[in-house]
């Protein structure tokens, strides 16, 4: 079975509720997922935005999610280490945890990926997406995404 990353709060490729942007409340979306390779140790996510003025917008930066997790809920805390021993990184807004859409104009695509990994990475909490990639190189077994869209 192929990975396949969903949110029960908007379809693949359709508008995020404000409730998940700078507009409204900014919290994460709820995400499920499934398909995880049997192999996996645990499973990473980076939501960016392509579109924005400045070049790719990291919106949120989470790891070490344990393998048998099959979602996220909705508004995951801002906190380094969640309970689960999932650890989150830091933002382009410079913040821990979840940043939501916050477009200066126009409608912009947000990419949530999901990446099954052969490792628990022993990156620490706080790091950002380049340094989060580099530790996932060579340890990713499947990767999925899903599309959202947002604009003012």
């Amino acid at each position: 079975m192929e990975m396949r990353l969903k949110s029960p709060a908007f379809p693949n490729g359709g508008a995020i509720p404000s409730r998940f942007s700078c507009h409204g409340a900014n919290v994460s979306p709820h995400l499920e997922w499934e398909g995880v390779p049997d192999a996996t140790r645990t499973l990473a996510l980076i939501c960016d935005d392509p579109d924005a003025p400045a070049g790719t917008w990291v919106h949120w930066v989470i790891f070490n999610i344990p393998a048998a997790a099959c979602m996220l809920p909705e508004a995951v805390p801002a906190q380094k280490s969640l309970p689960d021993g999932s650890r989150q990184g830091v933002n382009d807004f410079g913040k821990i945890g979840y940043g939501g859409p916050c477009p200066p104009g126009g409608t912009h695509r947000y990419f949530f990926k999901l990446y099954a990994l052969d490792a628990e990475l022993t990156l620490p909490a706080g790091a950002r997406m380049e340094q989060l990639l580099s530790a996932m190189a060579g340890r990713i077994l499947a990767d999925c995404q899903m599309l959202g869209t947002y604009g003012r």
